[in-house]
């Protein structure tokens, strides 16, 4: 069969991905990047907040399409929309074939082969809309009761095809989440946080170098809680020091930690291991004591700015990375007037901004969203107009520097601009350097360059190489 997957989403949906595809080759399947001709179609879903939800029917409705007339037999759904909302899918979708949630990846094969179809829901559906209209993400309901959480996570010895550039690749160190913060819906989606053994990160990750790979980049939906479920503290520390010596790997980078698991030993490892980028993403939420409360995260205002003085100290030039979200349940603009001023205190490298998504199944469902959603958008805007003039001031001030960076390829612009990344830039969702006056046949995609920093444009560096 030829197989063609859309992967929607974070990169921890996106690992999902990768291995459904290494399943899907090892069974001797045919992978194809053209919809349009494959035999299969598998849409990888997000249902974090609604627009992830809006896209991923619409992916579905478009794939949907393939059916009628055309190359495809099959379509299948993945993910958190599928594990969420099972059997409301193969309702109002009835072109759907097979729906597998989270924790039913490794029978992405017997799906493919036609031999599994939407199992029995462990959720319970309440249909809310006409089922001759289209479907939207909006009128999916779900009642709070659930079955058995997933447990399934991948090893090193499951077989995955990577779809990032060949020189860097996400590594999953675990799955889950044990955190019950009203907005979020994971634990449902993910289960319990479930930590994988530290040798079958460190096999993956020499097995990954072996292919080419120069930069890992660790993830899990709580970085820094790794090993605690194993009543393994300092297990974190302890992987980065192997993963340091792993020969090969070139930048090792920590993605999606949590404020109150940060210990020393792993603010040690950033400081001592070379190859561990100086760069920290710490998804703060908000500033505000009051919304964090409702919020139900850990710590508060004073304790924030504790962490990132004791982060900026006990590892220098770090850069920071973090998120807030607005628009929460009972957010007043004196909450926004102080996460501003936050802001403006810590001089975050990175920050995005989200607006509250009024999200069914979790804790905050319960309370009024009372926050119109002009005036969400209004205090997005605010909070990321500060962050641009704040920025744009520090990177003004590289000009001149020299820096070394990673090439990511050429520039979605121009074949004769080079896209790269500095230490301090994650793929994706950072700012990038972009290369001029520079020879293509010379420099490619995977190479570590110097470069003299001449110019900035918004979050954006322009560099020319040093060659």
């Amino acid at each position: 069969m030829k197989v063609g997957l859309i992967s929607l989403g974070c990169p921890k949906n996106l690992v999902d991905s990768e291995v459904m595809l290494g399943l899907a080759r090892q069974a001797g399947h045919e992978l194809t990047q053209d919809a349009a001709s494959a035999d299969v179609l598998v849409v990888n879903t997000c249902a974090f907040i609604d627009s992830a939800k809006q896209e991923s029917i619409d992916t579905i409705l478009e794939m949907a399409q393939h059916k009628k007339g055309g190359a495809c037999r099959r379509l299948i759904v993945t993910g958190c929309m599928a594990e969420r909302y099972r059997d409301e899918l193969k309702k109002e979708i009835p072109e759907i074939d097979a729906v597998l949630g989270t924790g039913e990846v490794p029978a992405i094969v017997s799906a493919i082969a036609g031999m599994a179809s939407a199992r029995t829901a462990p959720l319970a559906f309440y249909p809310t809309r006409d089922s001759t209209s289209s479907p939207r993400a909006d009128t999916l309901a779900v009642s709070p009761s659930r079955g058995e959480l997933p447990t399934y996570i991948y090893d090193a010895d499951t077989p995955r095809l990577t779809a990032t550039p060949k020189h860097y690749a996400y590594v999953k160190i675990a799955e889950g989440c044990d955190y019950k913060c009203a907005f979020c819906i994971i634990p449902t989606l993910r289960g319990h946080y479930r930590s994988r053994p530290r040798d079958s990160i460190v096999r993956e990750a020499r097995a990954l170098a072996a292919r080419g790979v120069k930069e890992l980049l660790l993830i899990s939906q709580d970085t820094t809680f790794y090993g605690v479920d194993r009543q393994a503290r300092g297990a974190l520390a302890r992987l980065l020091r192997e993963l340091n010596a792993v020969d090969g790997i070139e930048w090792i980078r920590l993605l999606y930690l949590y404020p109150t698991t940060i210990d020393e030993d792993t603010l040690a490892a950033m400081a001592e291991c070379e190859k561990i980028c100086k760069y920290i993403d710490l998804p703060l939420q908000h500033a505000s004591n009051a919304v964090l409360k409702r919020m139900k995260r850990p710590g508060s205002h004073q304790s924030y700015d504790r962490l990132l003085s004791r982060i900026r100290a006990r590892v220098p030039d770090v850069a920071l990375r973090t998120t807030f979200i607005v628009g929460f349940p009972g957010e007043t603009d004196a909450d926004v007037d102080g996460l501003c001023a936050f802001v403006g205190d810590h001089a975050f490298d990175h920050v995005g901004v989200f607006t509250y998504s009024h999200e069914e199944g979790t804790p905050a469902y319960q309370l009024a969203d009372d926050v119109p959603a002009r005036t969400k958008g209004a205090r997005r805007a605010r909070v990321m107009g500060l962050q641009k003039r704040l920025v744009q001031t520090r990177q003004r001030g590289r000009i001149g520097q020299r820096a070394r960076v990673l090439v990511d390829g050429p520039s979605a612009d121009h074949d004769l601009v080079l896209k790269a990344r500095l230490a301090t830039q994650a793929p994706d969702i950072d700012a990038s350097v972009f290369l001029t006056e520079c020879d293509p046949s010379r420099v490619h995609a995977g190479d570590f360059v110097e470069v003299d920093i001449v110019g900035a444009r918004e979050y954006d560096l322009i560099g020319r190489p040093v060659l």
